[in-house]
């Protein structure tokens, strides 16, 4: 399997995901934008909903510590998926 091979296999394994990313509204990318931001500084999951809330309360998600892993799974798993794009923008 070649490099673009990859590139086109990982596109269409993601696909839903891609297009419930292009279905958030401008205020659920910046909340998003924010938890990101706070994850790379190495802020835990609680840190960073409590920081994106503040900042975009209408967006603020709740969670118990029986959700909290599942949000932090789908930071985790969004972080990891802007990388690979990243790194396919770079490969093109």
């Amino acid at each position: 399997m070649n490099t673009k091979d990859i590139i086109e296999s990982y596109n269409q394994m993601t696909a839903g995901f891609e297009k419930e990313l292009e279905e958030r509204t401008a205020d659920e990318v910046a909340y998003d934008n924010v938890i990101i931001q706070e994850l790379r500084k190495g802020s835990s999951i609680k840190k960073a909903l409590k920081i994106a809330a503040e900042k975009y309360p209408d967006e603020a998600l709740q969670y118990d510590d029986e959700t909290i892993g599942d949000i932090k799974a789908h930071y985790d798993y969004l972080l990891n998926h802007e990388a690979i794009k990243n790194r396919i923008k770079q490969l093109r």
